[in-house]
């Protein structure tokens, strides 16, 4: 089972994303609905770079550990000629140092849905620890570079969002068992 303990961030302030959880417990899905990173026109200094950290609680079985498999992120741009976005998340365990950190890149000028997958190999994968329990973390970021492009004539953003509004970012999660204790 899996559960949020927070989400925070200046991407999905309070009541903004929500989490559902497959009756399988092998993905869950992240709902965005005020997830915007902008430069330009009526944009503010600090809305070029927007983030969300989750930090779930994953109820493991007896004798298994999970790491993240893969994970699908989704959303609109419109980035001006000249200008340039990224789609960056780092994967880690609270007390772990192994942190892995994936990006994509986009240049304008784009103004359509974006789609990004990470996948991992199986020996890339950050496992949880073996009969611990260790709240997972997801920390995602957008962040939108004016570049060549007039900030002070037109606006360029990228959104973790869709033409309904809500986006669906969906994690997979991978199982094993543990080795035996000795």
């Amino acid at each position: 089972m899996i559960e949020v303990a927070t989400v925070n961030g200046s991407g999905c302030p309070a009541g903004s994303a929500a989490v559902g959880v497959s009756l399988d417990n092998t993905a869950f899905t992240v709902t965005y609905s005020k997830y915007l990173a902008q430069v330009g026109l009526g944009a503010k200094p600090t809305d070029f770079r927007k983030n969300c950290q989750l930090n779930l609680i994953v109820h493991v079985p007896h004798g298994f550990t999970y790491a993240v498999a893969s994970v699908d992120y989704r959303g609109y741009a419109q980035l001006q000629p000249g200008a340039t976005g990224e789609q960056k998340a780092s994967y880690y365990f609270q007390g772990q140092s192994q942190t892995t950190v994936k990006s994509h890149q986009f240049k304008g000028s784009l103004d359509d849905n974006w789609q990004a997958t990470d996948t991992n190999e199986i020996a890339q994968y950050v496992w949880a620890p073996c009969g611990e329990r260790r709240n997972f973390n997801i920390n995602t970021e957008l962040t939108v570079n004016a570049g060549t492009s007039d900030p002070t004539k037109t606006t360029s953003f990228m959104a973790m969002d869709s033409t309904d509004t809500a986006i669906n970012t969906i994690y997979r999660i991978a199982w094993k068992e543990c080795p035996p204790k000795r």
